[in-house]
């Protein structure tokens, strides 16, 4: 297992994290004489729902260790007893979730400032050192068992055809499985583009209000997020949609259907944004940056990857699947520091020199993610 540069709080606290992370594997590392309730194993799961209160009957009086409850979103009702036993009997509980959608619902205990929250993301390079592969973490992405599986693609389609659909339907969040299965494919051809949600709606034969509520079920699920347009003091007339990225670059090239008229590069690009994306929110969470994530894109075309914004400062970075830079990959760049000249900008590639031109650091792409603490 390689080491996480998360680190557990000294209180009670909420895990949060999509499926296979490794949120259970790095709490069994971390708490080893903790008391585990796993609400994906069915006996323990239906004895708790039916009395949530029975919780606390099975934590013996004299355990002073954490207790862990894995997927606790699955029986919202329990966190009323946990704040009970916080309250009475002092004890300290981690509590693992890879949905926020029940936990968001009305009158759910989310213990009152009693248990601070934490993400978990998966690996990033910085975690995986030495072993961290580029060609391997663009086509199979950074989940721990796509990192170490011989068959790194049977996993990742049993995740993306198996999990996610599965996941959908014992959460009771949508009807149709079919329609939904539909819809994370025609999904996977906004990645890394600006979000056009009538146009997904079309390739699904849906109407627009179900592609909303499906997309809000991703990001419940935390395997999807959409990105705001950094509009902050704006000079140019702004666009005002999102931009769309599954979590994982190895889940999204799963996803994303193939065939003779698909283009190579432009899945591979997003994929290289996308795994640009997911190290940067893995650190900017467990360092405790407090970097707020956008994109530019101004009305005219031109239009910034990412845009970190936060007490730390302001940075954009621009990402390009090219082993040469050429002089118009700089004319966004350029322009966004013509606005914005306290910013630190960055253009990252695949090239392996490292120079400055008018302002803008040009990085090799494999130097800037593997020290990327360095550079937020």
């Amino acid at each position: 297992m390689y080491p996480r540069l998360i680190q557990p709080p000294r209180q009670s606290f909420f895990l949060f994290g999509p499926r296979g992370v490794g949120k259970t594997a790095w709490l069994h590392r971390q708490f080893p004489g903790a008391l585990f309730f796993d609400m994906l194993d069915h006996q323990v799961y239906t004895e708790l729902l039916a009395a949530p209160q029975r919780l606390g009957d099975r934590i013996p009086q004299d355990h002073k260790d954490w207790v862990v409850v894995d997927e606790v979103q699955r029986v919202p009702e329990l966190l009323n007893e946990v704040h009970r036993l916080i309250e009475s009997r002092r004890l300290r509980f981690a509590l693992t979730g890879s949905s926020a959608r029940k936990l968001r619902g009305r009158g759910v205990n989310l213990l009152a400032g009693r248990a601070v929250t934490r993400h978990m993301h998966p690996l990033t390079a910085l975690e995986l050192g030495k072993d961290f592969d580029l060609k391997r973490a663009l086509r199979w992405g950074c989940l721990p068992l796509a990192c170490t599986s011989d068959d790194p693609q049977d996993y990742l389609k049993s995740y993306a055809a198996t999990y996610l659909r599965e996941e959908v339907q014992q959460e009771g969040l949508a009807r149709n499985i079919g329609a939904f299965g539909r819809f994370l494919e025609a999904a996977s051809f906004s990645q890394g583009g600006v979000l056009n949600m009538a146009a997904v709606a079309r390739e699904c034969a849906m109407s627009a209000k179900v592609v909303e509520d499906y997309f809000t079920i991703l990001e419940d699920l935390l395997i999807a997020m959409r990105l705001p347009v950094f509009t902050k003091r704006a000079k140019r007339r702004m666009i005002a949609h999102p931009k769309f990225y599954y979590f994982d670059a190895g889940v999204f090239q799963a996803i994303r259907p193939r065939g003779p008229l698909d283009a190579p590069e432009e899945i591979h690009g997003a994929a290289l944004e996308t795994l640009f994306l997911q190290q940067v929110r893995a650190l900017n969470d467990y360092k405790g940056l407090g970097y707020r994530l956008h994109y530019w894109h101004t009305a005219t075309g031109d239009e910034t990857d990412f845009v970190l914004y936060g007490e730390r400062g302001l940075s954009a970075f621009e990402i390009k699947m090219a082993q040469k830079v050429r002089p118009d990959d700089l004319r966004s760049l350029l322009r966004f520091r013509a606005d914005f000249p306290q910013a630190k900008v960055h253009l990252l590639y695949l090239g392996q020199r490292r120079w400055h031109e008018r302002g803008i650091e040009v990085l090799p792409f494999l130097d800037c993610v593997t020290k990327l603490d360095q550079w937020l």
